[in-house]
Order: C-alpha cells, then sequence, then structure tokens
C-alpha cells in the first residue's frame, strides 16, 4: 500500500510540472510595446558652422568634433578645484537626492512584490488538541496540515504586473538621475553667482568710493559758489544709492552661500565661503546632436519608460477580461497519538481546481481599458513634450551663449575705451583743463561699464551650466538597470 501511494504521488508530480509549463507558457493578451517616435533634427541649428564662421574673435564656440560628449564629472571642465570638492560633497549628502534614492529603492522592491506573484502560497497550520472527562480519561489529537494555492499565470495578468513594477523601477531610476543632475547644476550655478557677487562686491565698494570722493568735491565748489546748493543733495542721493547697492550685494552672497550649504547637506550657520573673484572661463561644450539627446537626458529616459508602464497596465487590465483558474492542494498528518502522526494512515491529502469568470459588470472592464489606453496616450504626448522642451533648451543655451560672448566681447571694448577716457581727463586735470569732478564722472563711467561685465560674465556661466544641464551631463540611457536585472539588490551605477 505504502508502495502505491508512493507511485500515486509520483504520477501527480508529473501531471502537475506538465500542467505548470503549460500554464507558464500561456498567452499575454496585452498590447506589445512600441517606442513611439519622437521629433528630432538632423543638427542644433544655432551650433551650426553658419552661426559662427563671421563671428568677431572671443565668440564662444560649441566643442568640435560635434559628436563629442560629456562624460563623467562634467563639471571638471571648469577646472575649479573648489567646484569639485562641493560637487563630491553633494552627491553624498544631499537631501534630495537621498530621498530620490529611497524612492527607487521601495519601487526596486515593489518588482519583487509583482514576482511573488508567480508562485504558490504554502501555509502551514500545526494543532494540538487535549479532551479530557471527569472521570479523568484524556484523548489528544495533533495535525500537521499544509494548504497550497496557486493562481497560475493564463494570459499574462502577473507578467504585466511584473513588467509595470519593473518599469515603474526604471522611471523611479531616471528621475534619481534627474534629480541628481538638478542638484549638480544648482550647486554649479550658485557657486559661480557666488564668485560673481564677489566681484560686484570689490566693483561697488570702488564705486562708493568714487562717489563718496565726488561729494566732497561737490562741497568744496558749493562753498567756493562754483556750483549751486542743490549739487550737494544730488551727490548725497548717488552717494547713498551706491551703499545700497553695495549693501544688496552682500545680501545676494548670503542667499547663495546658504543655498550652497543646502545642497551640500550642511547647516547654513556652519557653513562659509572665502571671498574670490569670479576668473573662470568658459569652457567649449560638446553639444553633439540633437538625435543623441534622446538617450542623454534622463528626464527623457523617465517620460519614455512611463508610457511602457502605461503599456503594461492596459494589459493587465485587459487580463481582465478573461477567468481567473486557482488550484489548490492540501495534505500532512493528523492521528490521537502523537506517535503515530507521521505514519502512512495518519497521511491525508486533497486537490482541487476553480475558475472563476465575471460574466457582467456593467462596463466596468472596458471603461477601465479605456482609461488606461487614454493615460497611455497622454504620457506618448507628455513624452513628445519633454522631447520638444529638451530641444528647445539646448537651442536657448547655445544661442544665449554666443550673444553673451559677444556681449562680453563689446563690453571689453567700452571697457578700454573708458579707460582711455580716464587717462586723458586725469591727464587734462593735471594740466589744470579740465576740473576733478570730470574725473571722477569718468572713473565712475568705467566702473559702471565693469560691474555690466561682471553680470554678463555671470549670466555666461550660468548659461554654460544650464546648456550642460539641458544636454543630460555625462548620463546616458545605458546607465538605467535594465527591467530583466532589477531585483533586490539591484544598484544604480
Amino acid at each position: 500500500m505504502k508502495a502505491n501511494l508512493s507511485h500515486r504521488i509520483l504520477l501527480f508530480a508529473r501531471y502537475a510540472a506538465g500542467i505548470c509549463i503549460v500554464l507558464f507558457t500561456g498567452c499575454n493578451v496585452g498590447p506589445k510595446y512600441v517606442k513611439p517616435a519622437a521629433p528630432t533634427a538632423p543638427a542644433y541649428k544655432e551650433a551650426a558652422p553658419a552661426a559662427y564662421s563671421a563671428a568677431p574673435p572671443g565668440t564662444w564656440q560649441p566643442a568640435q568634433p560635434q559628436d563629442a560628449t560629456l562624460k563623467g564629472k562634467w563639471w571638471e571642465m571648469f577646472n575649479e578645484p573648489e567646484l569639485n570638492a562641493l560637487e563630491d560633497q553633494l552627491n553624498i549628502d544631499n537631501q534630495n537626492i537621498k530621498q530620490f534614492f529611497e524612492n527607487f529603492m521601495a519601487a526596486r522592491a515593489q518588482v519583487s512584490e509583482a514576482r511573488a506573484g508567480y508562485y504558490p502560497t504554502v501555509t502551514a497550520n500545526p494543532s494540538l488538541t487535549k479532551t479530557g472527562t471527569g472521570n479523568g480519561v484524556t484523548t489528544g489529537s495533533y495535525s500537521l496540515p499544509v494548504e497550497a494555492t496557486w493562481a497560475p499565470d493564463l494570459f499574462g495578468r502577473i507578467r504585466n504586473t511584473v513588467r509595470e513594477a519593473q518599469y515603474a523601477a526604471q522611471v523611479s531610476a531616471a528621475d534619481l538621475e534627474n534629480e541628481r543632475l538638478t542638484e549638480q547644476a544648482a550647486l554649479a550655478e550658485y557657486f559661480f553667482q557666488l564668485r560673481g557677487q564677489d566681484q560686484l562686491q570689490e566693483l561697488n565698494n570702488r564705486i562708493v568710493t568714487a562717489y563718496r570722493e565726488e561729494l566732497n568735491v561737490t562741497r568744496a565748489l558749493v562753498e567756493t559758489g562754483i556750483d549751486p546748493p542743490q549739487a550737494i543733495p544730488q551727490a548725497e542721493e548717488a552717494l547713498e544709492d551706491a551703499e545700497a547697492a553695495s549693501i544688496g550685494i552682500a545680501t545676494n552672497r548670503a542667499v547663495y552661500e546658504h543655498a550652497i550649504a543646502m545642497l551640500i547637506g550642511k547647516p547654513a550657520s556652519t557653513f562659509s565661503m572665502p571671498v574670490k573673484n569670479l576668473t573662470t572661463p568658459v569652457p567649449a561644450i560638446p553639444v553633439g546632436v540633437p538625435s543623441e539627446l534622446l538617450q542623454r537626458r534622463p528626464d527623457i529616459a523617465a517620460a519614455e519608460r512611463t508610457m511602457a508602464e502605461a503599456n503594461a497596465l492596459i494589459g493587465i487590465e485587459k487580463a481582465a477580461y478573461y477567468p481567473t483558474l486557482t488550484l489548490s492542494g492540501s495534505g500532512g498528518f493528523s492521528s490521537g497519538s502523537i506517535a503515530s502522526l507521521f505514519s502512512l494512515p495518519a497521511l491525508f491529502w486533497s486537490l482541487g481546481a476553480s475558475a472563476s469568470q465575471i460574466i457582467f459588470d456593467a462596463g466596468l472592464r472596458k471603461a477601465t481599458v479605456q482609461q488606461y489606453t487614454a493615460m497611455y496616450n497622454a504620457d506618448v504626448a507628455s513624452y513628445r513634450q519633454t522631447v520638444l522642451t529638451a530641444f528647445q533648451q539646448v537651442e536657448d543655451y547655445i544661442a544665449t551663449l554666443r550673444v553673451v560672448s559677444r556681449q562680453i566681447e563689446r563690453e571689453n571694448a567700452a571697457i578700454n575705451s573708458g579707460q582711455i577716457y580716464v587717462d586723458m581727463e586725469t591727464a587734462r586735470y593735471q594740466t589744470g583743463l579740465d576740473p576733478y569732478i570730470d574725473v571722477l564722472i569718468a572713473q565712475l563711467t568705467l566702473l559702471s561699464d565693469q560691474e555690466t561685465l561682471v553680470t554678463q560674465r555671470v549670466n555666461e556661466m550660468v548659461a554654460s551650466v544650464q546648456l550642460i544641464q539641458a544636454l543630460g551631463g555625462g548620463w546616458d540611457v545605458t546607465k538605467l538597470p535594465a527591467p530583466s536585472a532589477i531585483t533586490s539588490t539591484t544598484k544604480i551605477p
């Protein structure tokens, strides 16, 4: 009898294995995902050679060759050791990056949760019961039952659920990289803004000194009757405006310094940066070709993976049209004596199967599929809009760099002319041809031109960082974990 039972169990196992193979290769009723086409162009209009062929010396130009790409720690191309150290610290201690990283950890865990649906659920419920009577007779009942249930993935519901979780984890990974790039770019922008404020502060201090000297000269001219009395309040007003501007510059510097502290995970009260003028030149940034942008921007990757996720959701809902099969089995041992609990007579087992099918739901499934189809179409539009926005940003910042560099060139020419004018007025004053007030006016004009140049230099540096960010930094889509590789131990490169 024992051999007969073993034969039956082995035969059942063979049949069960065959059923599993058939069921695991069941059909998938969801739509196949095909990446939609996105608008693109053969080259960036603002980076075309024709835009620079007649450009004056000093005009910014993108790096050659055109198919070059940014790599690794992109901020190192500015050759600023202090910025490099800050960026390294940001990548470790920035709290927004940590938040997005934990979001990816949660999305990664959901993939494992979804994969659990491939396998049966097994439960054990051992029990021990003692029953006694008034005459002192006691009986015992010992039971060790095991139950298993399994719903095979006949129509791809679980497979699409796993895929949806995998794609969602990819979206989260891309969002993490996009946030990392955003924080890195913000730090670089604040760094150059702060350096610009340092240089503006130095110039403004010289402007305040010049206005103070002009006020003293004006008072002397009024006392001698050369200038009218109203010249004094006019000079005082100019000095007070310059002093107010100087205070504003100090406030701006403090704000940028506090922002940098926040980005690198430090309390603003414990962080400070030394005063240093902005002297960093703008590097020649490799812009590549527009088609590469689809692979280099993490926000585009996130938008594309969102479409794949929405497509998988349609498959999940379409599977609801079909019946659900549930296989169940139980077995174990039950005996009135612990000594005979694991004997053959104490063995029991049962097998069963059930199917369920919704017959009427008043159009619920159809409406749900329509809902997710519309959501997918909306994600397609969002993806294409993200691509268009990326192209716009790259073109904008290339144009900004070219135009600002030309403005800087002309402003440098104005400063050279202003310096000549100051030298001439100084010579005329020293020979008694012009009053000293003319020298001060020439100096103030020159300082104003220099202040404009600093502002343009800051705008140029910020635009260079924004262009690098628009190009995706040093990231590319190959660094995104593959769907099949996302597990509870997947790491971001």
